[in-house]
């Protein structure tokens, strides 16, 4: 698509100006020529009703380009504007951060001070139900007592949820991500509920001091929401408005939107979790043997199922029928219970809520299995069956683009040199949106050098090659180590940490030794170090300065070819006569591609090289897709030219 080119009244677009040019004179000096222009095309997509597309690479400033429009949009409307991030480093970071300062800096701009909350999904949040309750769900895997008010030896399991009844006396906000450090998930869910499985405010007994439903009243009538993706695709799949009454929701961190909202639409079946609740129904006076003897039966194929085997079928028909046996059972409330046992009450309604999502994810697989144009995927570990859409566009058309103006931006979008791709794994409607490149407060041809060399093997199944193995340790040495080495395994990771470590007079900090965290702050503060890991690594590290000349990248990081659901979005693909491995897997890949090339420059001062050393960047026919996606560096095969580059580099510093 074109840039934006809708007309807007050059009133509105002086006043935005104006804004922004007050924001940043308040907060951080001069205006930037990529930040006025998103700022005004934001506001004009606000206006028009256009959906907007906007790479803004780092050192935009995009979340003030956006914010500034936000409020001014909010005020002159009386609407709230939602801002959905991926991330919860965003998301701390906007409200922690930029909103606050921001609202100070427009006040004396604008009718009243600017206002702004977050807001996230009821199972971020302490359910003080099940705390008042005392009894943790009995989990089979750990062993000991589960149970903190319990006489056994209390387990792995059973010390967490004890801290967790402690924090539960001394939070004010009931928030997961303020608990420091934090429980593993497993833990976390003996003391959260999700939205389904909530009694309601108006009957459960600690209604009054939910935390979700007070940072719920919180975000009403705001000017800004900061939400997530995940709560923006619980908002679009619920039958009500889990979000405040809204009109323009910003995606940051876009290119993660698919990813995300096909995650909170992946439904998965156990033994474990279909046990918990038999237990939890046994509780409640409800016959629980019988799912339990069902769950225990259960056997998964594992990887991608196409087709249900009649024994696995007749297995989850037993399932379903006694899900909804149980369901039933719990929803016949004895007389008076809701008085005389409000707390028993609440559990009743919120394990019905419960038993029905997994009533539903089971009739969900079985369809699948019984419809031939199903638009679901099913798979499965030797533990858990999963089923996920097929694709999500269809859902975001019909309920986020079609109800909302949208604005999209990340510092990754245009994929092969446009925005077409991700547009269309979004499900924009054709002809509703505009794109804008908002470019970049750095000069990539200058500040970085892209090094493919051609000599190279290409990657096999078999790990780094001698020759592969051999440039990494060359290239390190001539950065003085200030290397960042992203790996399209763990595998490939562990095994060059394992070869290069003695091989050279540097730490190698490998991801997984330690948390993500803290090997990053390690991997930061050395300045001559290296950090190797995976997929986590390619999006989110953020080391300016000199701990990072180096951005190493093993190969194309390719969707693995077993990947169940990628697989069944590429033969989809190619059934409709397009084709496949360019619009999933290379999609896929470009994206990463341009996220990891992206860790190289984070201020305007960093230098430094990106070696790719997958030889089919520059050998294969799609290597030029590829190469369109990644910042537009100064480009070389010659290694010479490489060494000697990092080399200086080392002495200048």
């Amino acid at each position: 698509m074109s840039p934006c080119c809708t007309p807007a009244s050059s009133d509105s677009m002086s006043n935005n100006t104006a804004l922004l040019d007050a924001a940043v004179a308040a907060l951080s000096g001069a205006t930037r020529e990529g930040q006025v222009a998103m700022s005004e095309a934001v506001a004009r997509s606000m206006q028009s009703g256009r959906h907007l597309a906007v790479q803004a690479g780092t050192g935009t400033g995009k979340s003030l380009a956006y914010l500034v429009p936000a409020f001014a949009h909010a005020q002159a409307t009386g609407t709230t504007v939602v801002v959905s991030t991926a991330t919860i480093a965003l998301q701390r970071q906007l409200v922690e951060r930029d909103l606050p300062r921001l609202a100070e800096a427009l006040e004396p701009h604008l009718e009243r001070k600017p206002t702004f909350a977050i807001m996230k999904g009821r199972s971020n949040y302490l359910c003080m139900h099940k705390v008042s309750q005392g009894v943790a769900e009995p989990e089979m895997d750990f062993g000991g007592d589960t149970n903190p008010g319990g006489g056994g030896e209390v387990s792995w399991l059973g010390r967490h949820v004890q801290r967790l009844y402690d924090w539960a006396n001394e939070t004010e906000t009931g928030d997961r991500d303020q608990l420091e450090p934090g429980v593993p998930n497993l833990a976390w869910r003996q003391v959260s509920v999700s939205a389904r499985e909530c009694v309601g405010a108006s009957r459960c007994p600690h209604g009054d001091e939910c935390f979700a439903e007070i940072a719920r009243k919180q975000a009403k009538d705001v000017d800004v929401v900061v939400t997530n993706h995940a709560m923006l695709a619980i908002d679009a799949l619920s039958d009500i408005n889990v979000l405040p009454e809204h009109d323009v929701v910003i995606i940051d961190e876009a290119h993660e939107l698919d990813g995300r909202i096909t995650a909170v639409a992946t439904t998965e079946i156990s033994p474990t979790a279909l046990t918990l609740s038999a237990r939890r129904a046994g509780k409640l006076g409800a016959n629980d043997e019988t799912l339990v003897a069902v769950a225990k039966e259960l056997f998964f194929p594992q990887g991608r199922i196409t087709e249900l085997d009649q024994e696995l079928q007749a297995q989850l028909v037993l399932v379903r029928d006694e899900l909804w046996k149980l369901k039933e059972h719990i929803a016949r409330t004895p007389e008076g219970e809701a008085l005389n046992d409000p707390e028993r009450y609440a559990e009743r309604i919120a394990l019905s809520n419960h038993l029905s999502d997994q009533h539903d994810a089971v009739v969900r697989v079985l369809e699948v299995n019984e419809t031939e144009d199903s638009q679901d995927v099913i798979w499965a570990t030797e533990t858990t069956l999963f089923v996920a859409p097929l694709s999500v566009a269809g859902l975001l058309n019909a309920k986020l683009f079609s109800e909302n103006t949208v604005i999209l931006t990340s510092a990754t979008l245009s994929i092969g040199g446009n925005f077409e791709a991700i547009a269309a794994s979004w499900g924009i409607p054709k002809g509703t949106w505009d794109s804008l490149d908002a470019g970049t407060p750095f000069t990539p041809q200058k500040s970085g050098i892209l090094y493919t060399p051609r000599r190279l093997p290409a990657p096999g199944r078999d790990g780094l090659a001698d020759a592969t193995r051999a440039e990494m340790h060359e290239l390190i040495m001539a950065a003085g180590g200030r290397t960042l080495g992203l790996f399209s395994s763990k595998r490939a990771a562990e095994e060059a940490a394992e070869a290069l470590r003695p091989l050279v007079p540097f730490d190698i900090f490998l991801q997984g030794e330690d948390s993500t965290g803290v090997l990053v702050e390690r991997f930061a503060k050395a300045e001559n170090a290296c950090l190797f890991g995976t997929l986590t690594l390619w999006q989110g590290v953020d080391v300016p300065g000199p701990s990072l000349s180096l951005v190493l990248i093993d190969r194309i990081p390719f969707p693995r070819p077993d990947d169940p659901l990628l697989q069944a979005r590429k033969e989809a693909a190619d059934a409709a006569g397009r084709n496949g491995f360019m619009e999933v897997a290379a999609t896929h890949a470009a994206l990463l591609l341009a996220q990891g090339a992206g860790r190289l420059l984070r201020s305007v001062d960093d230098r430094g090289v990106v070696a790719i050393l997958d030889s089919r960047i520059v050998t294969a026919r799609y290597g030029s897709f590829f190469l369109r996606s990644i910042p537009p560096f100064w480009r070389t095969e010659d290694g010479t030219v490489v060494k000697n580059a990092l080399k200086r580099l080392v002495s200048q510093r």
